[in-house]
């Protein structure tokens, strides 16, 4: 059986447009960047950890097939996780303005006999963001739990130019990866 090491609504329902069964795991995994952590290994790390602790939840059955996934908004190398309070959030829009930024989503698949991974990447265009829409966004509160203080599926979409990659991916679980490591899985046909 499949289970999401995820408590996240975004990745719950992306994952069921692909029409698989699934159940939750809830886990509390650190999410701390290493001082010399590359944001890529970051993401990679983070996303393998949810898995890996998953795992361990259901590791008494033997057909157990566990998915963690990290997403994280990263500008000029550096990684915007998810803002402390309203202020930071509000500093991570500042800097987005304008400017074009990458979404990197990995997701992990494990079970007891192997593991696997995948990787989207990308690219944001945001365009430039009075102080008046940001404080209408910071108000709106959609901003809180979202890497890089917003949530490109609700109002902030309005804000975002373009993109070049996974709308999914930047949801938080990009279904075409999901689905080829579920294939190799042998989770969907």
């Amino acid at each position: 059986m499949l289970h999401l090491a995820s408590q996240s609504p975004r990745r719950s329902e992306l994952l069921t447009r692909l029409g698989v069964a699934f159940g939750h795991l809830d886990l509390n995994v650190p999410e701390q960047q290493g001082a010399s952590e590359a944001a890529a290994d970051y993401v990679r790390r983070v996303a393998r950890e949810k898995a890996g602790a998953g795992l361990l939840k259901v590791i008494g059955s033997a057909e157990a097939v566990v998915l963690g996934a990290d997403t994280e908004v990263i500008l000029d190398g550096r990684v915007f996780g998810k803002p402390a309070d309203a202020i930071d959030a509000a500093a991570m829009l500042r800097q987005l303005s304008g400017r074009t930024h990458e979404v990197l989503t990995a997701v992990s698949l494990v079970s007891a006999a192997r593991e696997a991974q995948a990787t989207s990447l990308t690219q944001v265009v945001v365009a430039a963001l009075s102080d008046a829409d940001i404080q209408h966004y910071i108000d709106s509160g959609e901003w809180r739990g979202k890497a890089g203080a917003y949530a490109i599926q609700g109002q902030f979409e309005a804000h975002v130019e373009r993109i070049s990659g996974s709308y999914s991916g930047v949801m938080g679980l990009p279904l075409h990866e999901t689905a080829a490591l579920l294939r190799q899985f042998g989770v969907l046909a």
